[in-house]
């Protein structure tokens, strides 16, 4: 059984999702805004849940994945993020590297949430995974994530296709 952990910040806890995390988790990727950039459409109900279930796999296989993000003050789920080895279809190719990513509901955007939680999850992983390189993919109109991830360290290498659409890859 892999120790899934529970980071905290100042603001944020950071712990494995939970069954009853579902609908806040569906919400999440149905919204519009929050999939604008990341996959284009609202996911349905069923693909939340295949969602959920490969990020526990993740965890299983990878010793790494997601994590649910929840406001301390209030105790909501806001949203999540976390690692994973997706193996995408792409030029370069990423594998072997620990892909970041994050979503947040639209009601926790612009907070500096995003950047609070990634950087305690980049800390985690380089405890855990000590030089294990670490890779993003985004679109290059969601103009917010690029200023986060600049924030954490990430440069861009190359601009490039995955699914049709044109990404950039950071490091």
């Amino acid at each position: 059984m892999i120790d899934i952990p529970t980071l905290e910040t100042e603001r944020l806890t950071l712990r494995p999702h939970r069954l009853d995390d579902f609908e806040a988790h569906a919400a999440l990727w149905a919204d519009e805004t929050v999939v604008r950039f990341i996959t284009g459409a609202p996911s349905t109900r069923e693909q939340s849940w295949s969602r959920m279930l490969r990020i526990a796999g993740m965890w299983h296989h990878m010793g790494f994945g997601f994590l649910a993000i929840v406001e301390r003050e209030s105790g909501r789920f806001i949203g999540e993020a976390g690692f994973l080895e997706a193996r995408r279809d792409m030029e370069p190719s990423i594998e072997g590297t620990m892909e970041i990513g994050w979503a947040l509901m639209p009601a926790a955007h612009g907070r500096g949430y995003a950047t609070e939680a990634l950087t305690a999850l980049i800390g985690w992983a380089e405890a855990h995974f000590p030089g294990t390189p670490m890779s993003c993919i985004i679109c290059p109109e969601n103009h917010a994530s690029l200023r986060v991830a600049a924030k954490l360290g990430f440069r861009e290498m190359v601009r490039t296709q995955y699914n049709g659409e044109v990404i950039q890859f950071s490091r």
